[in-house]
């Protein structure tokens, strides 16, 4: 798929995002109003992003920011803590939230309709979503491990309905305490409870391991979950962090079985949106990382290929959005297309660590 057409093809994906999204939330007046609004505001979005493509620039339609390196929580098989995202005593500086504010009035500019939050634990960081905050024609899901939604930030999701909380697990108590440590389901149900009663929009994200596909595609796990508010379920492939971790991944079976899984969960439950990363790529030519359907930004404003790739040739602290999209690192790694090849786990480049490498070290 070339770039034209996966522009026309995620414009439309996203139309149908919004319009799935806005159909479940007419019981909720304020949820209802801002999701119009930026139904307005996505179609020019996707207008800018046409636009450009013609003029040869091809846009993404989402970001991926993990906007600080700080967690509180130690959770088994942490790829973040891996490839060094995640961290307790960084040797760098991490961007200010001013420095966050002028990527995020950038991408708005041009046409960037989606731009994910995650860490670390992006709620410790919340100077910068409050900046988020001020962008509504852009929707920001901050993936948060949820034990932090109470009090001033429950109070700024409430208020700022473009900041969309998307809680992770691993599926009920047993299979999420087990990686996040005990009570972390307990306090994750508190969470979604105080939500669901201010009648807050949010999602969870569900890491899925051949271990525990059963479980989280088992209606009688979205029973629950329905009826404690929740209208969005992201399933995120597990990218094995080590090789004792390797056996937990997907291949082809287990992919092939979740796409089936989640047709199946689409028309049990029509009030819940189902998504999954990295969802259909075989549809769209392959990975869309490194550009291609998104990148990454670090906690100190390098721009990578992918959250599971961390590679970069360039820093935002210094750098315009615009010179990130036109990395010729980004350029090169579209060319190889590494990332159409067949893979474990949820990303094709985290396991190609050398030819990355020797992708990045080549001269401009």
């Amino acid at each position: 798929m070339d770039n034209s057409t996966l522009t026309s093809y995620m414009n439309q994906a996203i139309e149908q995002i919004v319009s799935d999204v806005l159909k479940n939330t007419l019981s909720n007046p304020r949820e209802t109003a801002f999701l119009l609004q930026f139904r307005r505001h996505s179609r020019k979005a996707s207008a800018r992003r046409a636009q450009l493509q013609r003029e040869g620039l091809h846009v993404p339609a989402f970001l991926i920011s993990s906007i600080t390196h700080a967690c509180n929580l130690h959770c088994h098989g942490c790829y973040a803590r891996a490839n060094g995202t995640c961290q307790e005593h960084p040797s760098r500086e991490p961007l200010r939230a001013g420095e966050w504010e002028r990527i995020f009035s950038q991408a708005s500019e041009l046409g960037v309709g989606f731009h994910l939050l995650a860490g670390g634990e992006p709620l410790l960081r919340q100077d910068v979503l409050e900046k988020a905050a001020q962008h509504p024609e852009t929707v920001f899901p901050v993936f948060t491990n949820g034990t932090m939604l109470s009090g001033g930030l429950l109070d700024l999701f409430e208020q700022h309905r473009n900041l969309i909380p998307i809680l992770s697990l691993e599926g009920g108590a047993a299979q999420t305490d087990a990686r996040r440590g005990a009570g972390t389901y307990e306090r994750l149900q508190a969470s979604m409870r105080r939500m669901h009663a201010r009648g807050i929009l949010y999602g969870v994200s569900i890491t899925v391991t051949i271990r525990n596909l059963d479980a989280v595609t088992d209606p009688s796990f979205f029973v629950q979950l329905k009826a404690l508010g929740c209208r969005a379920a992201l399933f995120i492939e597990y990218v094995p962090v080590d090789e004792a971790t390797r056996p937990l991944a997907f291949t082809e079976l287990e992919r092939t079985q979740l796409n089936i899984r989640q047709e199946m969960l689409r028309k049990a439950f029509p009030s819940v949106l189902f998504l999954s990363f990295p969802g259909d790529e075989a549809q769209m030519g392959g990975c869309l990382a490194a550009g291609r359907g998104f990148f990454h930004i670090g906690p100190y404003g390098d721009a990578e290929a992918c959250p599971f790739a961390p590679y970069s040739d360039l820093s935002l602290r210094d750098r315009t959005l615009l010179e990130a999209l036109r990395s010729p690192f980004f350029g090169r790694l579209r060319e190889a297309n590494l990332a159409s090849e067949a893979h474990l786990g949820g990303c094709a480049l985290f396991e190609q660590k050398e030819r990355v490498e020797a992708i990045l070290s080549q001269k401009s």
